[in-house]
């Protein structure tokens, strides 16, 4: 048997291939299915199966893309409601692999309909246990994606209820050398405190993990209820789609427009330029967001702009174009891409610069807009005066932000102001909009 992980960083995604006797299962697939295709003709195996642990919310899955491509059967939960071909995968279904064993378990709380997988070894022996949203290391998933999108909703003290149950009962009894493969890694927005290590095992999840402690069915409601990150706007789009099945992901990405250089954009469409924030603040199109082509550029995409709202794609040259294409299908974004291009020759608006020392001596004299998350706002804050606005919120809460002094923004490290100072500077024009960018780490060590 051979277990292998395929590791997004971008999305904090973790998908896996399970391989004995030359046959191939995929568990929790990404957008692009080409590296699963790979790795079955490196093992001279055949895709027999692709299994979902739940509709995921944060990214688009292929599955239905591999079983009209290969023929593997798509097992599913039957509490999904799933619209495509697929096999229910509900507690106590097995499906045989050569010698092995996979082996479905019920286990609700980040979702109604989350299975864990258990996989048994030729002596019947279990071994390891694909974990989807459920387990993370160091953490379990949050319950408060499925209020309002899926086959099933509920309410997420419910979830969590759910969680602790399901925890307590089908996965801490486990064996404790048993290895666990979750769906997601730090970073991911689908738990609030996860550790660096990307499969831990059950034992040291029982010593480490803090929602797996002692403590009742109140107290773990309430721990875990509380302090969620945010939710991007397109994580109910993403479970929507994944339950219908998306469209083949080359099909997706081939089907955005690429505009001729200089081409003229329509008036009232959001334009995303992806170009580092010094070369957007050097000269962009008027009005354009700088979403910077980087680590977390999906996620952002999806923060920001809505599932349905359609925008232009601005890039500095063709191999970023392609590389943000392929970013915005995995949250299912391609289809907005009204149009994409590299960097036009009108694109000559400058952004304001901030005199550094004028703001070191008389911070008073701005309004400074602090737009991290509410997690991290609520630790500390920079600046005693500062206005507090998450950058998801941003583009709602303009009509807030005072405009009789000159604007500051910041985040953590630079790459949420970027974003957020363009969102602003497009529609407040009557003062100077300025981004304090990677200077704030230097304010960051002096608390």
């Amino acid at each position: 048997m051979l277990i292998h992980q395929f590791y997004d960083k971008g999305l904090a995604h973790a998908s896996y291939a399970v391989i004995s006797a030359g046959k191939m299962i995929v568990i929790d697939p990404a957008r692009n299915p080409q590296q699963y295709y790979d790795m079955a003709a490196q093992h001279n195996a055949d895709i027999v199966g692709v299994i979902e642990t739940h509709p995921h919310a944060d990214f688009v899955s292929s599955h239905l893309e591999m079983h009209l491509q290969t023929g593997a059967v798509i097992y599913v939960s039957k509490l999904v409601g799933a619209s495509y071909p697929h096999d229910t995968f509900d507690d106590g279904d097995l499906i045989e692999l050569g010698d092995i064993k996979l082996k479905a378990i019920n286990t609700p709380g980040h979702s109604p309909d989350s299975i864990c997988i258990l996989v048994e070894d030729e002596s019947g022996k279990s071994t390891a246990i694909f974990t989807g949203d459920t387990l993370f290391a160091g953490d379990v998933g949050r319950p408060d994606l499925r209020e309002n999108a899926g086959n099933i909703t509920a309410k997420k003290e419910e979830l969590a209820r759910q969680m602790y149950h399901s925890t307590r009962e089908k996965l801490m009894p486990l064996p404790h050398h048993v290895v666990v493969y979750p769906a997601h890694g730090p970073g991911s927005l689908c738990g609030k405190s996860m550790s660096p290590d990307l499969q831990s095992t059950i034992g040291k999840e029982l010593r480490e993990n803090y929602a797996l402690q002692l403590m009742n069915e109140l107290q773990f409601v309430e721990l875990l209820t509380a302090d969620q990150p945010f939710m991007p706007r397109y994580f109910g789009y993403d479970v929507e789609l994944n339950k219908q099945g998306a469209p083949a992901f080359a099909t997706g990405i081939s089907s955005v427009p690429k505009l001729p250089h200089n081409t003229k954009l329509e008036a009232g469409v959001t334009i995303v330029d992806v170009r580092p924030g010094l070369d957007f603040k050097k000269g962009h199109v008027k009005g354009s967001i700088n979403i910077q082509e980087g680590g977390k550029f999906e996620t952002w995409l999806g923060a920001i702009l809505n599932p349905d709202e359609p925008f232009y794609l601005i890039a500095g040259d063709d191999q970023s174009l392609d590389t943000v294409i392929a970013k915005a299908a995995k949250i299912g974004y391609e289809k907005n891409i009204k149009g994409a291009l590299l960097r036009p020759d009108h694109a000559t608006y400058h952004s304001s610069i901030l005199d550094q020392e004028d703001f070191d001596a008389n911070p008073e004299k701005y309004t400074i807009v602090d737009v991290r998350n509410w997690t991290e706002i609520n630790q500390s804050k920079f600046f005693d005066t500062s206005l507090s606005i998450p950058l998801p919120e941003v583009r709602e809460e303009l009509s807030n932000i005072p405009t009789d002094k000159p604007i500051v923004v910041h985040c953590a490290a630079g790459y949420r102001s970027a974003a957020a100072s363009s969102i602003i500077a497009a529609q407040i024009t009557n003062v100077p909009v300025y981004d304090l960018s990677d200077a704030i780490v230097e304010y960051a060590l002096s608390k």
